[in-house]
């Protein structure tokens, strides 16, 4: 069995994940490395930076990636697709914990797994010294990289929900996020999450993806409706958004002085 490497920090969210803890993250979407610094210690276990409906790049990544460094939260980023070239090129600026968007089937979840593992585990491009290995200082990273790679799959529609089985036994998959708000236009209720038919297979979801011994996560704008879906078995779960503190706080303080 491959040893660790002694000056790698291991991924705590990873390790959270494999045992069930309950996790709290935030969505950050603003694409600025001040915004990350602030809210990396803000006390958050995980932060997704999205790059999938967010405006960010590989390129805008990595300086965020660099204020969140010794924060309380683990990094996460939602590439724009499941695409290998993008995985490998967020896996080699650092970000070792990804969440992968519109996974349908075991097999678009081996194939986000494979993107993100050495040969001969996967298909992940070789670097000699990218910033995920410190520039080669981190010894035998190459033969170990997988062991501390989290790889989260989104599930959006009612075709996905139904492979749920099958996707949480791909080896490497860590999680299984369920996507509120695309999987109820998947169930004709557009913007409307909230409605009694895609709660409820919202609910079935976590209760299936937690009795397959994977982590089931989520995310909520509302952190009383957060605690709810701990409940009911999730445990991992972003609530709300970067955008939504400012922009709900900033109005906030606006309405105050313009009552009518």
């Amino acid at each position: 069995m491959a040893e660790w490497p002694g000056n790698l920090p291991r991924n705590a969210f990873k390790q959270a994940l494999a045992s069930g803890q309950r996790q709290v993250g935030l969505w950050s979407a603003l694409a600025s490395p001040i915004a990350a610094e602030i809210i990396a210690g803000a006390g958050f276990d995980w932060i997704v930076i999205d790059g999938e409906h967010g405006p960010n790049d590989i390129a805008s990544l990595l300086p965020q990636l660099q204020a969140m460094r010794g924060g309380t939260a683990e990094p996460v980023f939602r590439v724009p697709w499941n695409d290998a070239v993008i995985i490998k090129r967020a896996l080699d600026v650092g970000a070792r914990s990804l969440l992968i968007p519109f996974v349908q089937n075991a097999e678009e979840a081996r194939k986000a797994v494979a993107a993100a593992r050495y040969p001969p585990l996967g298909i992940r491009g070789v670097s000699v010294a990218p910033r995920a290995n410190d520039y080669g200082r981190v010894q035998n990273y190459h033969k170990n990289a997988h062991l501390d790679t989290c790889i989260v799959v989104q599930l959006e529609t009612r075709a996905a929900l139904a492979e749920i089985e099958a996707i949480a036994a791909i080896d490497g998959v860590d999680g299984l996020f369920i996507g509120p708000s695309d999987l109820a236009a998947d169930f004709g209720h557009l913007g409307n999450p909230k409605h009694p038919e895609v709660q409820a297979a919202i609910q079935d979801a976590a209760v299936r993806i937690r009795a397959t011994g994977k982590s089931a996560g989520t995310l909520s704008g509302n952190a009383d409706d957060v605690e709810r879906l701990f409940g009911l078995g999730f445990n991992f779960t972003a609530t709300g958004s970067d955008v939504g503190l400012l922009a709900r706080g900033a109005e906030q303080v606006a309405a105050r002085f313009h009552k009518n």
